[in-house]
Formats: C-alpha cells, structure tokens, sequence
C-alpha cells in the first residue's frame, strides 16, 4: 500500500499555496517550481499552452487578452467564459490548471499526490462547491474533500505552531475568525473545547477583498491621470493592467509606510502620483464599511455580544492593511490575535483537516509518526451551513417563493423531510424546484435547479404523499432523495442544473 499524504490547498482569488503534513504532524508550505510559497492565480496562454503564477503576470501587461485572473469569482457561473483565440475556458478550467500547477510542483518534492482538501468561501453555496470540486478532479485529483476557509483558520490556530501552543488551549474558548483575502471576506464564530473545534455561526461577502481596496487606488490614480490628460487608462487592457499592477504595489506599501506611489502609462503619457495612507483609508470608507456591518451581523443574528468573543483571529493577505485592523480594535475593543500568516494559515489549516480525516481513516496508511497520528485523530470538527436550503412554492397570489427548510448556521451534516401530495389521479411524477438563500443578507435566493421524481405507480390517487428529504452533507454539498410510503419506492435525485 502507498503512502497518502496529508495535503491543504487554499485556491484564493489572488493568490493559492498547498501545503503538507510531515511527519511530525507539522504543515509545511510546499513552494512552486520558481520557489515562491503563493503562488498568484492567473493564467497566461502562450498559444495554446497555459502558463501560471507570476511568469503569467508578467505577460498581463503585453498581452491582456490572453490572460485569465480571478477565476474564483466567477466559480459555478454556468454564463462565464474567457475566449482565447477559438477556445472558451470556464472558471472550472482555469481553477483546474492552477491547481494543476500547485499539485506538480508539490509531487516533485513529495511524490504522487491523489487526494487533498481545498478550502472554500463558507458562503460558496452548492454549485461552487461543485465547481471547485470538478476543478480538483480536472487537475488528477481522484479524492476531494472541501473545508471552509475560516474553518481552516481556526484549526490552523489551535493545532498550529503558528497559534497557541495546542496544550495551552485546553480551556473552553469562543473565537471571531476574520477571514479578508484577495477577493473574499468570511466570518466565523468557533466555540473551542479540548479536541473539538465547532463552528458556531458564519457570515460573509464573496465580493470584499483587497481585489476591491486595490480598485480604490485603480480609480483614484485614474480620475487624476483624467484631468491632467484627458484620456482614461481604465478603456485600455494593456494600461489597465499596468495599473492594477502598480495599485496592488501602493496597497502594500501603504499597509506599513505613510505614502506610496502609483505610477500610470496610457496612450504616450506618463505620470507618477503620491497617494497618502489618510486619503487611501478615506477613499475606501464603504468597503470598511460594508466588512463592519457583516462583523455585527453575525454577533447580533445569533444573539452574541462581544462579551462572548475570547479571542479575535485574524488572517487573510488583506487583513495586513492598518484601516482593516484598526476597524476591527475599535469595533471589538479589544487587542487581535494576528499570529496566524495572512498567507499561509488556510492551506496549513487545511492540511491539518487532511490529516485528521486520514489519522481516523483506518485503512489510511500516512507518513505520520504514531504521536501525530494520535494527537490528529483526537481532534474533531463541525461546521455550519452558511446558506438556507429548501424548496420553491406557491404562495397565496400564485407566486413562487423560497421555503426554507434547513435555516443557515445550522450544524453539518444537516436533513429534512417535506411532505408532497399527487395533485391528480395517476400522477406518476413530481417536480421539486431546490433553493438556496443568497450569499448575504443583502442578496437574492438561488435556485439550484429541478428534481424530478419519475416512475411513480400509476395507480396513485389523488393526494397520495411523497415524502421528499433535502440535506447537506458534512461538506455542505446538496443532496436530495425521495420516498413513496405506499409503494415504498424510494429513489436519490439528481439535480437538474
């Protein structure tokens, strides 16, 4: 028998890392093959061959029309595709060649890898979560297990080096994990007792992440460069991505020196402008803003003070910025626990999950030591589902709404059964409309799609019951089955996208 290794992987919008288990239990970032630890997330095709990471940067600026960024935006987006030359490429076909490009690299240093756990948004709801898993299956995976990203956070804190000492957290603890990456912020409230880590609540916005802090700048360098020269750089691809490049640099600098400056490049002209901290933090008020107002949504919708909260945990590569951190002190009055790496922790995090599913998996034989195998099959965690479940219905003026039969934040794996009647004699098929609520308070339901439960007797009266179970598994994937009781007929449904 082989050995299987314990593998994490964070496919960011910005940037991914993958990371392993030793033998020590210990996460180890694995670099890519330029021996960088992040890799960015963008896709260059030269011809017809992808090219990823910073080598497909470095083309953005040339050849703006043959690359590929923020894919992870776009996951379980059926409409969306890039067209290179005469080939279309969906998200899942360029989150599938970064993971490629992860994977390859990583086996170079450990050998075959098969299996591995891929951190998402806890607010990606059924279809991106399919999505991503076909990525995985895309670039070799045989097996794919899914961890929210906050999730990984908080066992990255209480099993890592990288947090407290794991001995020194054998005391209940409640922790607020902060989660703001390149195009994600995600939400956590984790109750922490000795070997369990359970979440509590989660809450988020897909569309908050430094992405968005870097498109202040964009904006701010561009309306000047518009009333010295008249001309807007943003219309064109090659001089919007110069200065995207040079924005992403300013945000940097700006989160530890006063000023930075942003140069921008755009039909013949040429112009350097200084940007201070001050006019930085007041041009990106709202998107401070939007990421407080989802911080006390998630307190006060499941009845929580900041009393309740131990301890702030913060990570994610835009959680650096001081406007971030400032923020977030004075909302929660309180010191933050930034010891995680912003860029690291989730991948880690997720390799740590990696190794307790094979730590309890029996027939898993690991290159862990029999004290790691130990200390990781000890360790439990339970997660929530993040978006409602339920079906489509009829309401009184014949409109169909949501009916939500599992609410959100409710503790995975998770089912429940609706009852259905035939509306006619002879009915041999019932249609079922799944739905998930919307990523946010703010945003519209999603439906899922159809289920149809076909081959019914045809000798049902009308209103004969059909007993219809939706659910989400440990991984806050949709699942659906059905029963007729009579005929004890009973059947899984696929869902009809």
């Amino acid at each position: 028998m082989k050995h299987t290794h314990a593998v994490g992987i964070d496919l960011g919008t910005t940037y991914s890392c993958i990371a392993w288990l030793n033998e020590y239990g210990q996460p180890v970032t694995i670099p890519n093959q330029e021996g960088e630890l992040s890799t960015p997330s963008v896709v260059f095709f030269d011809g017809d061959q992808p090219i990823v990471g910073t080598e497909a940067m470095r083309n953005a600026i040339a050849s703006p029309e043959r690359v590929v960024q923020h894919a992870k935006r776009f996951m379980g987006n059926p409409e969306k595709f890039w067209k290179i030359d005469d080939t279309r490429y969906s998200p899942v076909h360029i989150s599938g060649m970064i993971l490629r490009k992860l994977i390859a690299a990583a086996q170079e240093q450990i050998g075959e890898i098969t299996e591995a756990v891929i951190t998402v948004p806890a607010q990606f709801g059924d279809a991106q979560r399919l999505a991503t898993m076909q990525a995985g299956h895309a670039a070799g995976l045989e097996r794919i297990e899914m961890i929210n990203e906050p999730v990984a956070a908080a066992l990255c804190h209480v099993l890592g080096n990288e947090g407290l000492a794991f001995t020194e957290l054998a005391i209940d603890q409640q922790l607020l994990v902060f989660d703001l990456g390149g195009g994600t912020l995600d939400l956590a409230v984790v109750k922490y007792r000795t070997n369990q880590v359970r979440v509590v609540a989660s809450d988020g916005d897909l569309e908050l992440g430094g992405l968005d802090f870097t498109r202040v700048l964009v904006d701010a360098a561009a309306e000047r460069f518009i009333a010295d020269f008249g001309n807007d750089p943003r219309s064109h691809r090659g001089s919007l991505q110069f200065l995207s490049l040079e924005a992403e640099q300013a945000k940097r600098s700006l989160s530890v020196r006063p000023r930075a400056a942003i140069t921008v490049q755009h039909e013949g002209h040429r112009k350097t402008y200084q940007i201070e901290q001050t006019e930085f933090e007041s041009l990106s008020r709202k998107l401070i803003q939007r990421s407080e107002e989802i911080t006390r949504r998630i307190l006060k919708d499941n009845k929580f003070g900041w009393a309740h909260i131990d301890v702030v945990l913060t990570t994610g590569g835009a959680s650096r910025m001081p406007m971030i951190r400032e923020s977030l002190k004075k909302l929660s009055g309180r010191t933050l626990n930034s010891s995680l790496s912003p860029d690291q922790s989730i991948a880690h995090g997720a390799a740590y999950y990696a190794g307790m599913l094979l730590s309890n998996d029996q027939y898993a034989r690991t290159v862990f030591n029999s004290t790691a195998s130990s200390r990781l099959a000890k360790v439990q965690q339970q997660s929530v589902n993040a978006r409602a479940l339920g079906i489509l219905v009829r309401d009184e003026t014949g409109k169909r709404v949501p009916h939500y039969l599992i609410p959100a934040n409710t503790p995975l794996p998770a089912a429940k059964t609706h009852v259905f009647g035939t509306v006619v004699d002879h009915q041999t098929r019932v249609r079922v409309q799944i739905v998930e609520s919307g990523a946010g308070a703010d945003r519209p339901p999603t439906v899922l799609g159809d289920c149809q439960i076909t081959n019914l007797p045809a000798d049902l009266p009308e209103g004969t019951e059909i007993e219809v179970t939706i659910s989400y598994d440990h991984q806050a994937r949709v699942h659906v089955s059905a029963v007729e009781p009579v005929s004890g007929l009973r059947t899984e449904i696929e869902i009809i996208r």
